[in-house]
């Protein structure tokens, strides 16, 4: 099961819920249990686990090492530079990815609202 790694938790959370997910507390977990309970969302389809950036070292399937050699380079240096927006853009697919699973199964959900956090 996936984790995300995003500087707008509680936003890509919002996006999961507003696509059928259940999030936080109380949301069985079966496959990503060591998941902190607050970032942790069920679908019919799966679990994720939704991370902030500053707690990359608590995220089981990517390390900071992993991400090193996409930040820190030769050409780039390691600047925390990056383009405004990124973190719209991983919402903005993850909605997409989320609601073209939904719609291609043709069923009528009902919407459920966020959840204020």
């Amino acid at each position: 099961m996936p984790e995300i790694l995003t500087r707008h938790p509680n936003t890509v959370i919002q996006v999961l819920e507003s696509a059928g997910a259940k999030c936080g507390e109380g949301a069985p977990q079966k496959i990503l249990t060591t998941c902190p309970a607050e970032s942790f969302c069920a679908l019919p389809g799966g679990e994720t686990c939704v991370y902030d950036v500053a707690d990359v070292g608590e995220m089981t399937q990517i390390s900071a090492a992993d991400l090193a050699p996409y930040v820190c380079s030769q050409e780039r240096g390691c600047s925390a530079a990056r383009e405004p927006g990124d973190g719209l853009l991983v919402v903005g697919l993850l909605a997409g990815l989320a609601l073209g699973r939904w719609s291609r199964r043709g069923s009528a959900r009902p919407a459920n609202p966020p959840t204020p956090r």
